[in-house]
């Protein structure tokens, strides 16, 4: 099977994970997943595998084969696993669940290589571009940042006690890092870097976005420059997106009919899919706030999306 230059999947409630032809809109394969739902789905660095978090596990499938078989199962959490992202060369993975937990697991070992404890549910955990700290929000409204080479916690914020943190986003040269809240808040630090590695965060804007929770944030790709955005999906059935210089609203998308869980940018920035308990994914052109294709074949809440088209890293 040759290898797709666009990987598009989405995960459901129907227990069902689909990749899709992002252009005619065709679902080409499915894969069951009994197990549990879905939380979060992403894609390696290289194309090769999709990443499924569900409960408790985590399981790589192999994106060109039609194997309804995981090629590897990660099973050391013991809750809903609600963020999975890779290092940049997709040498090893990172994982935060509602257990508590922040997880690191080398795909090429078995078991989990170090585990962080965040000491309330973790929603979100991204990776700083220098590829040594990790950011995790929870839901007691906590926000860490675990410095890898030191194997420690480095700073720690509060921006709304009691209210959890939905997503966090970084910025991809590492300026600016954005958390989303339920009150439908999104609060923005500039990163300094200080004498020591640890992040500072020096606080720079806080965005009422949207009445409703916020489920997803994202921060516009390198290749979108010098246009940088911010993206919200909210509870409101509305994706929002903000001109991050000044963070005033650029575009509603409006189209989905319930909560849109997940979304993501393609490579250059001018595209944006979601995915909405309507059942459904939406592609959407950012120059002209319109959905131009949407992705039929869920039955039940649409959770969350991957998409990979860009290049794959160089091979050394």
């Amino acid at each position: 099977m040759s290898q797709p230059t666009v990987i598009l999947a989405t995960a459901s409630y129907d227990h069902t994970i689909r990749f899709w032809e992002a252009k005619s809109g065709r679902c080409y394969r499915t894969i069951q997943y009994p197990d549990s739902q879905v939380n979060r789905l992403e894609i390696t660095p290289d194309k090769r595998f999709l990443a499924a978090a569900g409960n408790p596990h985590i399981r790589l499938f192999d994106v060109n084969s039609n194997s309804p078989q995981p090629v590897m199962s990660y099973d050391s959490h013991t809750n809903n696993v609600m963020a999975v992202g890779f290092q940049c060369d997709g040498n090893w993975m990172y994982s935060g669940s509602e257990d508590g937990t922040v997880k690191i697991w080398d795909l090429r070992a078995p078991g989990c290589q170090r585990e962080y404890e965040s000491r309330a549910a973790v929603n979100t955990v991204v990776l700083h571009p220098n590829q040594t700290e990790l950011i995790s929000g929870d839901q007691n409204g906590n926000i860490r940042v675990w410095d890898l080479t030191a194997n420690s916690c480095s700073c720690e914020l509060v921006p709304e006690v009691d209210t959890a943190v939905r997503s966090l986003t970084v910025m991809w040269d590492g300026s600016l890092v954005v958390a989303a809240n339920n009150n439908g808040t999104c609060y923005v630090w500039r990163l300094l870097r200080g004498t020591q590695t640890m992040t500072n965060f020096e606080p720079l804007h806080k965005l009422q976005a949207h009445d409703g929770y916020i489920l997803k944030c994202l921060l516009s790709p390198e290749f979108c420059e010098p246009h940088r955005y911010l993206a919200t999906a909210s509870s409101d059935h509305t994706v929002k997106i903000w001109n991050v210089d000044g963070f005033t609203l650029e575009k509603t998308l409006i189209g989905h009919q319930r909560w849109v869980w997940d979304c993501v940018f393609s490579v250059d920035g001018a595209y944006l899919i979601t995915a909405s308990s309507d059942s459904t994914a939406r592609l959407w052109s950012m120059s002209t706030g319109e959905d131009i294709k949407v992705y039929q074949g869920h039955h039940k809440a649409t959770i969350c999306c991957a998409l990979h088209d860009g290049a794959e890293p160089a091979t050394s």
